[in-house]
């Protein structure tokens, strides 16, 4: 291929703002594997460090919020981020200061609302979700709650999958910036034999909700570490090169499905594995 140097093309890139899992199960790194898998170009800003296998989470340390500052400025400053991802904030002052960045950006912002870990471990403290819907929801095109996430942003039960889409639907009166929500429907009717996603979208000028589903066989395993990280991600990267929520969304689904299934007779620690990116 003949390369034009003197006209070169853009390289569109979407921006990690997550924590570091030094198990390479998700945050950053599973965002990064999710990027190059998908064939799109993906730069990270760290915002905690956490001490982690596939046991749990031990411990996290947030970075001081100046310098998390500073990792995502000069990222923008210097490539072509047309998505930002956001994932782990660990704190009040990071996510004031991710917010007061988020201002100015005019493109797709993809909220993972990481509050708490797979484990249980808390990755918030339950005080600072108002300012987590303050300074980053408020400012986010697309939310994808896991089933406890949505229920703490909400306050509703959601004990089936009616109350958690409609719970879902009221997110777009109080997040006046929401295009699409994603619940995914993992943790609904955990004894079905079918796994069945929702997306939630605002249609055009009208405004009006529309509601798309996409169902798949549950797969019964243990590596499902990171599953939460890799889907927003995937929606990152599948609407930068389709540009379209649905689409995204559904290509997101199948992506997850068959790494879920690639990985589910892998042996990777004593506790619950990640996903194979690489395979």
């Amino acid at each position: 291929m003949e390369i034009n140097s003197k006209h070169p093309e853009k390289v569109e890139t979407v921006l990690s703002i997550a924590g570091s899992d030094p198990s390479g199960g998700a945050g950053i790194q599973a965002d990064l594997k999710t990027f190059v898998s998908i064939g799109v170009y993906g730069a990270a800003a760290i915002t905690c460090l956490t001490a982690q296998n596939t046991r749990g989470v031990s411990a996290y340390l947030p970075v001081d919020p100046y310098f998390v500052r500073k990792q995502v400025e000069l990222v923008l400053q210097d490539l072509f981020v047309t998505h930002i991802k956001i994932g782990m904030t660990g704190t009040e002052e990071i996510i004031k200061v991710i917010g007061d960045l988020l201002a100015d950006f005019k493109g797709e912002v993809i909220c993972d609302p990481v509050i708490r870990a797979s484990d249980g471990h808390a990755l918030l403290e339950k005080e600072s979700v108002v300012c987590l819907c303050d300074h980053i929801i408020n400012r986010a095109t697309v939310l994808t709650p896991n089933l406890a996430e949505l229920r703490i942003i909400t306050g509703k039960a959601c004990t089936d999958p009616n109350e958690a889409v409609q719970a879902g639907i009221a997110l777009f009166d109080r997040f006046k910036g929401l295009r699409a929500v994603v619940i995914k429907g993992g943790h609904l009717e955990e004894e079905t034999e079918t796994v069945t996603d929702h997306l939630l979208a605002r249609e055009g000028e009208s405004g009006n909700i529309i509601t798309k589903t996409a169902s798949h066989k549950r797969v019964r395993t243990e590596n499902t570490h990171g599953t939460g990280c890799t889907f927003a991600s995937a929606f990152a990267a599948f609407h930068m090169l389709k540009g379209e929520y649905e689409q995204a969304f559904l290509n997101a689904v199948n992506f997850v499905d068959r790494l879920v299934n690639k990985s589910a007779s892998l042996k990777f620690g004593t506790g619950c594995g990640p996903l194979a990116h690489h395979l």
